[in-house]
């Protein structure tokens, strides 16, 4: 059972080719997954890159899954991570590239040797309907509405690149912040499939700050696809332009939002490890 471990900005993803675990089939199981991703019983992540897969949309398939055992619809940094094993395996040779997750197809454009990678994430939305986000009345554009969480009003905004998110603009936003109100608004009853959580800082026109509570993961350093929708809501409220750095804990994400809010990313990716999952490790239950 062959692993390969990298980390991108501090998010950190283990890719298991299903070529090398044969008795996980179709995917792993919740419990495989939450033991595997475990920061004491486990290796240690912040999920598990399931792939190459077949597809019928992209020259790759892939699935996304949390430590807690759900599936992401995409991950930004996932997807970088994924793209530079795709590139050390061998088994792309043109740098450009597409990959399909359940979020949809994106395309990965490998640079400096797999050292820095740039994703075509596709479109954000603000669209209720599309992100979901339950809101009474009509669909619409969810943009500056009011939320209480635990002891705080909140004003917030909702998007979607294929996976939910809320961004909650703020003076100033910490750590302890995320910790304390993202795990409320990750499953707040506004967000019928829970929701990411940023807490977003606008530093100045080509720089924004986030702090990152990530559904499935808890706080996490860094997100590729968090980025790209506080940014595109930095945009959408007049506050930044089009080129963007993202400021986060563990490092710095370049966003180029183009027409219809597409956005092009893009981040570093580290190699962390390569090693072989003994049997033992699944006999614990975490």
């Amino acid at each position: 059972m062959r692993f390969t471990k990298y980390h991108a900005l501090g998010n950190d993803y283990i890719v298991c080719n299903p070529a090398d675990f044969p008795n996980w089939t179709p995917a792993p199981t919740v419990e495989q997954i939450r033991v595997v991703c475990h920061r004491n019983f486990g290796v240690g992540s912040d999920g598990i890159l399931w792939g190459p897969l077949p597809s019928s949309k992209g020259e790759f398939g892939l699935r996304i899954f949390n430590p807690d055992g759900s599936e992401a619809e995409k991950s930004g940094n996932g997807l970088r991570i994924f793209s530079r094993y795709l590139w050390d395996q061998g088994l792309v040779k043109n740098p450009s590239f597409s990959i399909e997750v359940p979020g949809g197809v994106v395309q990965s454009v490998i640079k400096d040797n797999g050292k820095l990678i740039t994703v075509a994430m596709g479109s954000v939305s603000f669209d209720s309907a599309k992100i979901p986000v339950n809101l009474a009345g009509i669909p619409r554009e969810v943009i500056n509405e009011k939320i209480t969480v635990l002891d705080r009003e909140f004003t917030y905004c909702a998007a979607t690149i294929g996976n939910p998110h809320c961004v909650i603009p703020l003076p100033e936003i910490s750590s302890e912040l995320a910790h304390k109100y993202g795990p409320h608004f990750e499953v707040h009853p506004n967000f019928p499939r829970k929701t990411n959580v940023q807490f977003l800082k606008v530093i100045d026109r080509n720089n924004i700050q986030i702090e990152i509570w990530e559904r499935g993961a808890g706080y996490t350093l860094a997100s590729g696809s968090s980025s790209s929708a506080a940014a595109a809501v930095a945009h959408r409220l007049g506050l930044v332009d089009r080129s963007v750095t993202v400021h986060m804990p563990g490092g710095k994400i370049g966003i180029e939002i183009g027409d219809n809010f597409s956005i092009m990313m893009t981040g570093t990716v580290n190699k962390v490890a390569e090693g072989t999952m003994h049997p033992q490790l699944f006999e614990v239950k975490v």
